[in-house]
């Protein structure tokens, strides 16, 4: 097997990376270079590998040759070896919810100068329908001086990488395949084999491989809009939502969606890359946008709904104290990415709420750095005490056992959004 480079060693890179060690010589690349190092030493703060994985799979140095394994690198130069590149990098959308290519394209640009002729270059980020041809391919032709489909193919395969989850993980999951000509299409889908158990399905072309990624979560986007929107009108008739929807999930073919806070990675980013797209071509994606307007709108709601709870029970709302459980964006994982939870605790200062967040999952230091949050200990939790009121955003298995009598007032609300906890203590649930 030919030697690999995983661009961006996060979430996704990761595991892909450390797949193919186990098969051929793998660079994992990234530009964090405390990250890098952080890697070589059996560290991996996703809590996506372990120490052991990490360390054993280190077996080769880049100046050797036929040997299998992976090594963590921030240098330019250790891949030039490769000849195979696979781009695992975040795409974003920026404040005006527009796809923000700039780590895309910066690491094309990279991979542009080190090309060489027979090289092939994979992506997995999430793009809207043309991007890798229309929007990569040419960077890549003009940093080479090297001519597309001539002396060096491309190819798209979306990750479906399900952060924390230890079951439906990189090789338990059909992937989807495809390449900028036939020939290269079945070799990038042979590759992926090797290392995919669950299969793979060969798309005909880049473009509908990059469409299949964006509307997979689109989709899961638009059916928990849906629910969510529920929740809102269930709120103004008086009952609740969650006893709806197990009642009308005794169908056989209802759909068990939930409602909720939709952050993280993909379902809250990849809709508007596609709706991006779509306005490109002028068409108004209606359905799209529109369950996207309705998931932006909960945080507001659950901070409008906990104050008119506080009122109804004679708390004080100006000066009052709110927890709120869990910041990442889902349960028992790191993944603070695209947190609704920072909307909340925004609507709730608004309403002049001092508003605490305590989650044992999440770096302190990121959470600073991306949202200026400053996480509390449950040991300040426990000192401080004395909320007036308590919002289940994420259920950590380590929120579940907590007793909420040991930091909340006599007085309190209780807001579960997961719907987890027991409703004899809960005033609201999602």
């Amino acid at each position: 097997m030919k030697k690999i480079a995983v661009i961006g060693q996060g979430y996704v890179g990761l595991p892909l990376a450390l797949a193919f060690a186990s098969h051929t010589q793998v660079v994992g690349f990234d530009i964090d270079e405390a990250r890098v190092n952080e890697l070589n030493n059996g560290v991996d703060r996703t809590k996506e590998a372990d120490a052991g994985v990490l360390l054993s799979a280190r077996q080769f140095s880049v100046d050797t040759d036929g040997q299998k394994g992976y090594i963590a690198s921030c240098a330019v130069e250790d891949l030039r070896s490769c000849t195979i590149y696979i781009v695992t990098v975040p795409t974003p959308i920026d404040e005006f919810n527009a796809p923000d290519l700039r780590p895309l394209r910066s690491a094309t640009r990279m991979l542009g100068k080190v090309l060489k002729k027979g090289d092939i270059v994979i992506y997995e980020s999430t793009v809207y329908p043309g991007c890798t041809e229309e929007d990569c391919v040419p960077i890549l032709e003009q940093e080479s001086g090297l001519i597309f489909n001539q002396d060096f193919f491309a190819g798209y395969s979306p990750e479906r990488i399900n952060p924390g989850d230890k079951v439906n993980t990189l090789t338990t999951i059909k992937k989807v395949t495809s390449g900028s000509t036939l020939a290269i299409a079945e070799e990038i889908d042979q590759l992926y084999q090797v290392i995919i158990h669950a299969g793979t399905h060969k798309a005909p072309s880049i473009k509908v491989a990059e469409a299949s990624k964006a509307i997979e979560n689109a989709q899961r986007d638009v059916n928990i809009s849906f629910v969510n929107e529920l929740a809102l009108i269930f709120d103004r008739v008086g009952i609740d939502t969650q006893d709806v929807l197990a009642a009308a999930g005794t169908k056989f073919n209802f759909l068990p969606y939930k409602p909720g806070l939709v952050g993280g990675h993909c379902i809250s980013v990849d809709p508007y890359y596609l709706a991006h797209k779509a306005v490109q071509l002028g068409y108004h994606p209606n359905v799209i946008l529109s369950g996207r307007r309705v998931n932006d709108s909960v945080a507001e709601f659950i901070a409008s709904k906990v104050v008119k709870l506080m009122i109804r029970k004679d708390i004080a709302v100006k000066g009052a104290k709110a927890l709120v459980l869990g910041i990442t964006f889902k349960e028992n994982c790191p993944d603070i990415r695209n947190t609704k939870v920072k909307d909340l605790h925004t609507a709730l200062e608004d309403y002049g709420v001092q508003t605490d967040i305590v989650d044992p999952w999440a770096s302190r230091e990121e959470v600073q750095h991306e949202y200026g949050l400053r996480l509390k200990s449950m040991e300040d939790v426990l000192q401080s005490g004395a909320y007036d009121a308590v919002i289940m955003a994420v259920s950590h298995h380590e929120f579940l056992k907590l007793d909420l009598k040991n930091f909340c007032k006599e007085r309190v609300v209780v807001f579960d959004i997961k719907g987890v906890l027991d409703r004899a203590i809960v005033d609201a649930r999602l």
